[in-house]
């Protein structure tokens, strides 16, 4: 690895231990040889995920999607050369012949990111998950396989989405401030509740009956990735969702309020579970 390799791979990870916690300390149960690598993928989902938090209106942020789809499509050299997580993605998918197609499907799904447009069901809403956290996963695990279809695609896919839906729910409060809805219309509509109640900052039992559908779905999706053991070369891609249940758990209890109480798991807690998770998801 060349020294501006080196100091690309070493950023990625700086950027993940700082900004995605689950996946920095998951990643360290992977071989120190593909750790960079998980890292430089991390890192991509992180720049292109806070696109809209570091511009003022979408049409900026359609353009700095685009760039990443020109990057990936292997144009502006000279400016992917000067990006550090741009550098080490390219040379990510190039060493382990990672389809670009799948990090192109992502930076596509982020686009919704950008506005505040209803998400319309549960399968649009799995859809989304499913681009952006299942995929991640998945190219996580050809990694880790170097190269080779290791399989799991179906778990991968349940484990993705189980750990977005947390991911959207913890995030609830912070979304709906800024005037964003990630649970589902129909969802709102079985239980009562309008958009504009969400991003009003306004709970009731509407709300609370909501989110725990989805909490719901988050645990079956969860069942799924893990009915059958995952192979221990791969089990590192997994295990950012084995924290799932967790985090449900905080949010099931009583006095849980969606607009004030933050989900968090205390340092020692995450790596513990993590831990376990990792010798009993590939048993």
């Amino acid at each position: 690895m060349s020294p501006e390799e080196t100091a690309a791979f070493a950023h990625c990870e700086a950027l993940v231990r700082e900004h995605d916690r689950d996946r920095y300390f998951a990643a360290l149960f992977a071989p120190a040889d593909k750790r960079p690598y998980l890292f430089a993928l991390y890192a991509f989902s992180h720049e292109v995920a806070r696109v809209r938090e570091s511009v003022s209106a979408p049409l900026p942020g359609e353009i700095r999607l685009q760039w990443w789809r020109d990057a990936l499509d292997g144009q502006g050299h000279g400016e992917v050369a000067a990006n550090p997580v741009a550098a080490a993605l390219l040379a990510t998918v190039v060493r382990f012949r990672l389809p670009r197609e799948a990090l192109t499907a992502l930076v596509d799904a982020r686009v919704f990111d950008l506005y505040d447009d209803p998400m319309p069901d549960v399968n649009d809403l799995e859809g989304y998950c499913g681009e952006t956290s299942s995929v991640l996963i998945r190219l996580a695990s050809l990694v880790l396989a170097d190269g080779e279809d290791p399989g799991f695609a179906a778990a991968a896919g349940h484990a993705g989405v189980a750990y977005a839906l947390a991911g959207l729910l913890r995030a609830f409060a912070w979304h709906a401030a800024r005037g964003q809805v990630f649970v589902p219309s129909d969802v709102l509509a079985r239980h009562g509740v309008s958009r504009e109640i969400v991003t009003a900052g306004q709970g009731g039992p509407g709300v609370n009956a909501a989110l725990a559908e989805l909490r719901t779905l988050a645990r079956r999706h969860h069942r799924e990735a893990f009915e059958t053991p995952i192979p221990a070369t791969i089990a590192p891609a997994f295990l950012p969702a084995v924290l799932v249940p967790a985090y449900l758990d905080l949010m099931d209890r009583r006095d849980y309020d969606p607009f004030r109480t933050a989900v968090e798991l205390a340092p020692w807690r995450r790596q513990w579970l993590l831990w376990r998770g990792a010798k009993r998801i590939t048993r």
